[in-house]
């Protein structure tokens, strides 16, 4: 076996995926990419035009994707416990949630962070506006689903919360909870508290200056 990951440690779905390795305990080669680090930069952009990250090298292999690389390390690499049930239905339930994670809370949260990246005269405060709307539907669909679930998908922990973990934890820095959706604070916190992606948050506490919005001391 000879895993790679071009990843970065504050970014989301590079949490996403590590997440998942750390999970099933899958020895990898971190490759880390950095302004400071050309050469790796040079050699991810070759692999991957698009330059987006993370990117799983298998060998001569590249797996672009944070969902699509956990569901190849799943079927290649498998831990303990598989991230996606063989039981179809309920395959259907972690991607589907999965797929909310990301589009409904990681999307809008990142089209806040990356408008308060640009130069004053770029920004775009009516898209963030409409990506606080939806945060903020997002959070009261979550609240009402998570009830009674220990995870996202129910007692497993599955693609579907290495999806969360990362989207919530920095959704709580943008739009904060507040009091208004209790049982999906309770759920962060829990996903703070898995060992898996607990280690995946303090690999990127270094880095946190980074953060646009500032990051805060409670995490």
């Amino acid at each position: 076996m000879s895993l790679s990951l071009f990843a970065h440690p504050l970014s989301s779905y590079c949490q996403k995926v590590l997440t998942a390795l750390y999970e099933a305990g899958t020895p990898f080669t971190y490759r880390q990419l950095s302004f400071d680090d050309k050469e790796t930069g040079a050699e991810f952009a070759q692999l991957w035009p698009i330059q987006r990250m993370p990117l799983l090298r298998d060998g001569d292999r590249s797996v672009m994707e944070s969902s699509i690389i956990i569901e190849y390390l799943d079927r290649h690499y498998p831990g303990l416990a598989p991230m996606v049930p063989a039981d179809p239905a309920a395959a259907q339930e972690v991607r589907f949630l999965d797929r909310v994670f990301d589009n409904y809370v990681m999307t809008p949260m990142q089209k806040i962070v990356f408008n308060a990246i640009r130069p004053a005269e770029s920004r775009d405060p009516y898209g963030v506006d409409e990506a606080k709307v939806l945060l903020g539907r997002a959070y009261a669909w979550l609240d009402a689903h998570l009830k009674g679930r220990t995870w996202a998908a129910g007692d497993r922990f599955t693609l579907a919360d290495c999806a969360a973990a990362p989207a919530l934890f920095y959704a709580d820095w943008v739009l904060p909870f507040g009091d208004g959706f209790p049982t999906l604070l309770a759920y962060r916190q829990r996903l703070l508290k898995r060992p898996s992606f607990a280690r995946a948050v303090d690999e990127g506490r270094p880095f946190r200056h980074f953060f646009p919005l500032g990051a805060p001391d409670r995490d």
